[in-house]
């Protein structure tokens, strides 16, 4: 009888702990984060426990050490960074030893300033398409030249040749994307034009227009994460124009480019957007079941989730920020906010509730890219 009395006492006592626990901490995965700050480097996050791991400096070039590393492009090796610390510099950063193996200029003296707009890093290192603009000092007047497409030889250290616009048509910004083995090269205009990769010739035009419904406009693609994309596909937000209603469509789509297939199904009119306002982004879950992006407008914050099973659109308000960007935890469990200071802000992606903040010891933020755990090369921690 004591032993039951016993026996009874203690499971009383462990289902009364259980309920009384507190819930477990909800975190993001066992990636690893790498996120730029002002003045001049990157923090290493190691994601399960939210700890600052190290850090890489930018000091090869720029006042000062090096200037901010503004547009983090991870190599598709993930071993290595390309970076612009300046409008003309770019920096190339050694994951494993936290270093700078090369670092150049894209200007000519003082009097000749050439500024990158754009740059996507072939698959493969040899060589990296920039759009530029050359903007010379005259003695009465400074002369904008026009943007130009080119691309730069990273083991000559040179622009090994100017690709032409399509149409002849100059674009301030370029939207391309390589083949996953790094020999063609898709440029997506008002059609998808191919180059190969050696003397970069078109050798083939795809119109996308024509799988969905014949009469429909040219196709503007919005900003996307790319972090888990498959290799040889496109998925994010495409506007395109309905001649026929005389208005642009807000649509999501997913873009097969090796077989030439294409789904999209509309969200509904494009969005006008108010001065100051940034286009709502599309960044993929782990599993690409679903995508989230954020609508910021002054005095109205939210979450878009874009399920791509069901087809539909979920948005929440929240608490955001003047100026926000999102990526997905390696889990999928968490939806990291950053950018306009020196925090990450973590939230449940599941109900948007806002959960705890990380702090930088940064001026600013500039990129984050998430890295998982199988394919992270995570140096080892710092003493």
């Amino acid at each position: 009888m004591l032993k039951r009395i016993l026996a009874s006492a203690v499971l009383l006592a462990a289902l009364l702990a259980v309920v009384g626990a507190a819930p477990a901490k909800l975190t993001g995965g066992n990636g690893t984060l790498y996120i730029g700050g002002w003045p001049n480097r990157i923090f290493i996050i190691d994601e399960a426990t939210e700890k600052i791991t190290g850090t890489i400096d930018v000091t090869t070039a720029g006042p000062p050490k090096g200037g901010p590393p503004r547009s983090m492009v991870l190599s598709k090796n993930k071993k290595r960074f390309y970076l612009t610390n300046s409008l003309e510099d770019v920096e190339i950063l050694d994951i494993a030893t936290r270093k700078s193996i090369d670092h150049f200029s894209m200007s000519e003296g003082r009097n000749k300033r050439t500024y990158i707009r754009g740059m996507v890093p072939d698959p493969l290192d040899r060589f990296l398409i920039m759009v530029l603009k050359v903007v010379e000092k005259k003695i009465d007047r400074y002369e904008v030249a026009p943007p130009k497409l080119v691309v730069y030889d990273l083991k000559e250290h040179k622009i090994a040749r100017t690709v032409p616009w399509p149409n002849n048509e100059e674009r301030e910004n370029v939207n391309v994307m390589f083949s996953p083995d790094g020999k063609l090269l898709y440029f997506f205009a008002d059609e998808v034009l191919i180059y190969e990769t050696t003397d970069f010739k078109q050798v083939d035009t795809w119109d996308l227009a024509r799988p969905i419904e014949e009469g429909f406009g040219r196709f503007d693609f919005g900003p996307r994460d790319t972090t888990y994309e498959e290799p040889g596909f496109y998925s994010g937000i495409f506007t395109v124009r309905d001649p026929v209603l005389n208005r642009d469509i807000m649509g999501v789509g997913r873009v097969n480019l090796t077989a030439k297939s294409f789904e999209w199904w509309p969200v509904g009119p494009a969005m006008q957007l108010s001065v100051g306002a940034r286009p709502v982004g599309f960044s993929l879950a782990p599993d690409r079941k679903r995508a989230y992006g954020v609508l910021q407008e002054i005095g109205r914050y939210e979450f878009w989730t874009f399920d791509l099973e069901r087809h539909n659109v979920v948005k929440t308000e929240f608490d955001g920020r003047p100026r926000m960007a999102l990526r997905p935890s390696t889990n999928g469990k968490l939806l990291y906010i950053y950018q306009a200071g020196s925090t990450i802000d973590l939230y449940d992606a599941s109900s948007y509730k806002y959960l705890r903040t990380m702090t930088l010891d940064a001026d600013e933020t500039t990129d984050l890219i998430v890295v998982p755990a199988d394919s992270a090369r995570t140096p080892a921690t710092q003493p």
